[in-house]
């Protein structure tokens, strides 16, 4: 085996959960919508609502002080966002302060909004842009793939931004301080994420989850690894993303590796003078037994082709 292969494979051995996690096994599709009596504690804070692997569902996030509430991600139109608020009823008393963010625009972590009345919703700049630029296109796309996600979807609009924020937002809810921050053009334009300080709990959206990343069109391998560092820079104790399991700073550590292992494989075949689709095509085999999703991989060997010299 060559020092390159060597190389990958103990890579490969050393990869945390988010590599060696098997795909889904095919299960029927169930409706997008947010499951109700499942919100788990986190922390003395923090509460969380899996999306039990479940398409088109977010994880949920809720944290309360004692002066104020903060629910992160919406679910897909006002049905969902009726259950959140049900849940968040059960957790005690409404507080004084109501507070919504979302970790990003996409239906399912915004498109709920309008349902959360006397709560403020903070975006940050690049969120607003990326409404603006996208608009409804993939709310339409999403409402063609049943007949539940046109109902949940029919009439829904991107609610208005009560409070807009460019790098960072503090919020003080009593006794729990929460820093929201934007993170740049990572899976989109406009990705946000949020710590729960004494806590240490990270929502982290689609920036880092325990699934393969999807970057988005125009975003780089230097943002995604400068976002990993940054969250490690917080030391998070639970790390939850946007989809899938929640988890721990594990799932920092998996991202890294990944984007790394991948640089490495890329840069590699650049200098014995392959083509873009020919390193696309020759990483999806060497890795699809620990990184299964081949078209969120090609994604990977997209941003990290372009970030090389």
């Amino acid at each position: 085996m060559t020092r390159l292969g060597l190389a990958i494979a103990a890579a490969l051995v050393l990869a945390t959960p988010l590599a060696a996690q098997p795909p889904a096994a095919p299960a029927p599709a169930a409706d997008p919508l947010v499951r109700e009596n499942a919100t788990q504690k986190i922390s003395e804070h923090v509460w969380a609502i899996p999306d039990f692997r479940t398409p088109l569902v977010p994880n949920v996030g809720i944290v309360r002080g004692t002066r104020g509430t903060l629910v992160i991600d919406t679910g897909l139109g006002d049905r969902n966002g009726e259950i959140i608020l049900r849940e968040v009823a059960k957790l005690g008393p409404a507080t004084r302060e109501l507070y919504l963010v979302t970790t990003h625009t996409h239906p399912e972590h915004d498109l709920g909004a309008n349902a959360f009345k006397g709560f403020k919703l903070i975006r940050s700049k690049d969120q607003d842009a990326d409404i603006a630029a996208s608009g409804m296109g993939l709310a339409n796309t999403f409402s063609q793939r049943s007949a539940v996600t046109a109902d949940l979807l029919r009439g829904m609009t991107y609610r208005a931004a009560d409070i807009s924020f460019d790098k960072e937002h503090v919020l003080d809810l009593g006794g729990v301080r929460v820093r929201i921050m934007a993170m740049g053009r990572n899976h989109t334009l406009g990705d946000t994420a949020t710590f729960v300080e004494g806590d240490a709990v990270l929502f982290s959206g689609d920036v880092t989850m325990a699934i393969q990343p999807n970057p988005a069109q125009g975003s780089t391998l230097a943002t995604w690894l400068a976002s990993q560092d940054r969250f490690e820079a917080l030391k998070p104790k639970h790390v939850i993303g946007a989809h899938a399991a929640l988890g721990g700073p594990e799932q920092i550590a998996g991202y890294k590796t990944y984007f790394n292992l991948v640089r490495t494989r890329a840069a590699a075949l650049k200098r014995e003078g392959k083509t873009q689709a020919e390193a696309t095509t020759a990483i999806q085999a060497e890795l699809r037994d620990r990184y299964p999703d081949a078209n969120r991989l090609a994604g990977a060997v997209r941003i990290a082709w372009a970030d090389l010299p």
